[in-house]
């Protein structure tokens, strides 16, 4: 009779805390205004105490954990994304696309102020929305996130919503690959399957991805089912899926040049290692080109490396050593040095990942992903521009490991939303003393887990 009341008392509180989640995901989703940061803190922090409990009563009960999280997704189906300007411009590529142009070629501004655009539905309100900055600049999506735009806006309807729950339906579709695979790849590893709701019920995650409409889950996707597959012995087939998760968005090309021991290692010669390695690498770079195909010219090409650019030499928000980096600049020539820093930083990072790729031991599948996500630290930690979601591949990829960093940076990270909103400018005047704070907490994390990863290696 106890142990039943035990059992009732937790159930009642399980449908208590669902229902308290999902009033605050509604309010997060329907009635929040990005000005408003303390409702913001608020509600974010609340959101994680629940996540909290979630996962400690229930880890060894993933289907209800996975009802909860698919549940919360749920409630964002109808709602405009309040954190982001993206989408417009999400929409008003695949528009583009629909109407047989092609959106690397021109940049919306243009587009508007030369008419060039007849019949093309909430063409104004996409252009005003997406804002100046964003219509100004040429695309930088790759292919397979151009395709998505695409198919969103063949959703039934003409309204920016039917495109918004298109957007959204992939982004959760995704979700769903990533459960799939995640819990596939753990299994194999020999790991408790309950980490990858780490992620999967993450509130970082279901605003940031599913609210926001951010195409980071989709590379996610393709990256943990390319995992498996190589872990499975799947090499060839893991270059075709890497491919597609480059084609989403650029970022696991920084992962190419850890496959190296991997296949060294994992092979009867070195020989033959580096045989697959380069075929490999033949796939992945042969799949991404034919996904470019459609889209190929010289101005293409043109357009694509001047916006990437933008990102290194331009652009400035949410940054940690690049801002310490910037101040010295300051003290020694007045001016920013953004420019200068901006062309030093990839030659920083590609210099890392060598030493990583060639110095670290990285044939098994635990230290394989431990390297991808300490390059892509490393990348962040001296990138100029660091917006929230960019935290989600890091928050994966430390599923598989012994790192728990990325789950505090995943809380912290809405803080800098408080410096975006404070300022309204975040690329000019950011309030530096919230994004010390952030990472503070960020490096302290990372320190102890190397320490405690050291402590445990020389036991």
């Amino acid at each position: 009779m106890q142990l039943n009341l035990s059992v009732l008392k937790t159930y009642k509180k399980t449908l208590l805390l669902v229902l308290i989640s999902c009033v605050l995901y509604i309010a997060f989703a329907y009635s929040l205004e990005r000005t408003q940061y303390l409702k913001l803190i608020g509600l974010y922090t609340a959101l994680f105490v629940c996540f909290y409990w979630f996962l400690k009563t229930y880890k060894q009960h993933t289907q209800v954990l996975t009802v909860i999280a698919f549940l919360f997704r749920a409630i964002f189906i109808l709602a405009i994304p309040n954190l982001s300007q993206d989408f417009y411009r999400f929409i008003w590529d695949g528009n583009m696309t629909i109407l047989g142009l092609n959106p690397y070629l021109s940049t919306p501004e243009h587009q508007i102020s030369q008419g060039l655009l007849s019949g093309f539905q909430n063409k104004m309100e996409l252009y005003v929305g997406m804002g100046k900055l964003n219509a100004s600049h040429f695309t930088n999506y790759p292919p397979v996130n151009q395709f998505c735009f695409v198919l969103s806006n063949l959703i039934p309807g003409t309204s920016i919503l039917s495109s918004v729950i298109g957007l959204r339906l992939i982004i959760i579709a995704a979700d769903f690959g990533i459960l799939y695979f995640g819990k596939k790849l753990l299994q194999i590893l020999k790991q408790p399957v309950h980490t990858i709701f780490l992620y999967i019920l993450n509130p970082f995650i279901i605003v940031e991805l599913t609210g926001n409409l951010h195409f980071e889950g989709v590379m996610i996707f393709f990256l943990i089912w390319s995992l498996y597959l190589l872990v499975s012995g799947k090499w060839a087939w893991a270059a075709v899926v890497l491919a597609l998760s480059i084609s989403t968005k650029l970022i696991p090309l920084i992962f190419l040049p850890l496959f190296l021991q991997w296949f060294t290692s994992n092979t009867t010669s070195n020989k033959q290692g580096i045989t697959k390695l380069i075929l490999f690498y033949a796939i992945v770079g042969g799949v991404t080109l034919l996904l470019f195909a459609p889209f190929f010219s010289s101005q293409f090409i043109s357009n694509y490396t001047e916006t990437v650019a933008l990102w290194f030499q331009n652009f400035e928000f949410n940054a940690s050593l690049y801002y310490i980096a910037r101040e010295i600049g300051y003290a020694f020539t007045g001016y920013n040095q953004i420019a200068v820093i901006g062309k030093i930083i990839p030659v920083v990072v590609v210099l890392f990942v060598l030493i990583i790729s060639f110095f670290r031991k990285n044939k098994t599948p635990i230290t394989l992903i431990t390297a991808m996500l300490l390059v892509l630290s490393f990348y962040y930690f001296t990138a100029t521009t660091v917006h929230p979601w960019y935290v989600a591949t890091l928050l994966v990829l430390s599923v598989f490991t012994k790192y728990k960093f990325p789950l505090v940076w995943s809380f912290v990270i809405v803080l800098s939303y408080l410096a975006y909103i404070q300022t309204g400018n975040a690329n000019k005047h950011e309030n530096l003393i919230v994004i010390a704070i952030e990472y503070l907490i960020v490096y302290g994390v990372f320190f102890w887990d190397i320490y405690k990863t050291n402590l445990k290696q020389s036991e």
